[in-house]
């Protein structure tokens, strides 16, 4: 799978946390190297990424505009534009992968969609989405997850 067009990546993370009819996980590839991302994250990823995004989380626009960092007008203007910053791309990465991880840790979607966007004592309260609005944050949520996943009481 190469990331040349829309969708593309957010698409790549939530397939590649979906098993086969056989119960086995397949792992998506993607061909280009990790700098490609990063090149397109710079150049600020496409609309379409934030609407996959949304889609996935089950969120409406402005429920995931202010998790990024947008406000309201900015939104306007980043439609208009047909692009995010490369800050906001970053984010969207994030919260990609952060979905995806909980994914495979909850092993169903639904969970893990509550799970991200329901408060949680670790984090005094915040959500795991809005706790991950940093990199340290981010980092926080995915060390709760392996906690989670291995039985360690957190």
């Amino acid at each position: 799978m190469r990331y040349n067009e829309p969708l593309v990546y957010v698409r790549y993370l939530r397939e590649s946390c979906r098993e086969t009819a056989a119960g086995v996980r397949e792992e998506a590839v993607i061909e280009d190297h990790p700098s490609a991302v990063i090149r397109r994250i710079r150049k600020g990823l496409p609309m379409a990424e934030f609407e996959a995004l949304a889609e996935w989380l089950k969120v409406n626009d402005e429920e995931l505009a202010p998790l990024l960092g947008i406000s309201r007008a900015t939104f306007h203007r980043r439609r208009k534009a047909g692009h995010l910053e490369a800050p906001e791309s970053e984010k969207l990465i994030r919260f990609a992968r952060l979905l995806r991880r909980a994914t495979e840790v909850l092993e169903e979607e639904e969970s893990a969609r509550e799970w991200l966007k329901s408060p949680a004592v670790a984090f005094g309260g915040e959500t795991p989405l809005s706790f991950a609005d940093t990199e340290i944050g981010a980092r926080e949520v995915e060390y709760l997850l392996g906690r989670l996943e291995h039985g360690v009481f957190s």
